[in-house]
């Protein structure tokens, strides 16, 4: 069908290890609070290593959410996350101007 399966904002609130077993699941979302700690300490930067090497291992694909700074794009990319998403990119759009800015319009008839 297409369809594929995030646990979002993982670490957080009810996501759990006990979820990545027990789900068919695709893809995990690193919660924005870890990419903020990951560049003021030691700690955070090993948590965000962790899930990164976590995911991976469960052949997982991972996505950064809130990444606002270059250099935790730097440090992402380093740590082989596969996707990011943050203000750095682009600030919240509206969902119309998303698809008439991106999409491809169906060919004429």
């Amino acid at each position: 069908m297409g369809v594929s399966i995030a646990i979002d904002d993982f670490g957080t609130g009810f996501s759990s290890l006990s979820y990545l077993s027990k789900s068919s699941v695709d893809t995990l979302k690193i919660d924005r609070s870890f990419v903020i700690e990951m560049t003021d300490a030691p700690e955070g930067r090993a948590l965000v290593t962790t899930i990164v090497s976590l995911a991976h291992s469960l052949e997982l694909n991972v996505v950064a959410e809130g990444v606002e700074t270059e250099e935790q794009a730097r440090l992402l990319h380093l740590l082989n996350c596969d996707e990011m998403q943050g203000h750095l990119f682009s600030k919240p759009v509206l969902s119309e101007i998303f698809e008439e800015a991106s999409l491809i319009p169906p060919p004429a008839k």
